[in-house]
């Protein structure tokens, strides 16, 4: 089906303590709009697919390993784990109220209902830097996925995750040999160095093929066991 390029349709605005959300619809496609920013929308799901199998490749054989997603979206990488029966328990952190109730009976349902029925899967409302600063869980991957990637925040206060101090609670909040995963809209090489300098190992860089333009990355690193 071609997509249109009528006017979007806002189906929800929300204004929460980070500022404006909202969801509308294109055409076939769904999008977040943050703050005036566009997010995401339903167009794809390619790079956010590679985030969670490239974190569970680097795992090895690892049983039912545990994950926790770092920003809900449109549902594609919560959607994709819970697909694979060698997840363990799922975590998802989305701090704006509006997107989790666009999945649990709004429009974005449709993505992530089975996901979200799915026994090893959860939700927890709260800020993504905060929660890695202070948990004491610890999971054997960390799929991060919020804003636009290390080099591009769209929220103030995001980019304290790519700092070596976010970092470094990324690394407690992992188990020995565990697995950094981090969406970018572009490739980082400075990333790449703050991975190394973060103490990380097997640091590498994994190209969504895109047909023209810059590539979706997603940056690796391993904690050391």
């Amino acid at each position: 089906m071609p997509i249109s390029y009528d006017t979007p349709e806002v189906l929800d605005r929300r204004e929460g303590p980070h500022g404006e959300v909202v969801l509308r619809r294109h055409g076939r496609l769904l999008q977040i709009i943050a703050n005036g920013c566009f997010l995401m929308d339903t167009s794809d799901g390619r790079s956010e697919r590679l985030l969670v199998d490239a974190a569970l490749a680097a795992l090895d054989d690892r049983p039912a390993p545990s994950v926790l997603i770092g920003g809900l979206g449109v549902g594609f990488s919560l959607a994709h784990a819970a697909e694979n029966p060698r997840w363990g328990r799922i975590t998802v952190v989305e701090r704006e109220a509006a997107i989790i109730d666009w999945h649990r009976d709004g429009p974005l349902s449709a993505l992530s209902a089975r996901a979200l029925a799915d026994a090893r899967a959860k939700i927890l409302e709260t800020d993504l830097v905060t929660y890695v600063n202070e948990t004491s869980d610890t999971y054997d991957a960390l799929c991060l996925d919020i804003d636009n990637g290390p080099g591009w925040t769209v929220t103030e206060g995001n980019d304290g995750l790519y700092s070596p101090a976010g970092l470094a609670s990324c690394a407690r909040a992992l188990r020995p040999g565990g697995v950094l995963a981090v969406w970018s809209a572009q490739p980082s090489p400075e990333f790449e160095s703050s991975l190394w300098n973060a103490g990380f190992q097997q640091v590498r860089t994994e190209e969504i093929p895109v047909a023209r333009g810059v590539p979706d990355v997603v940056h690796l690193g391993v904690r050391p066991g």
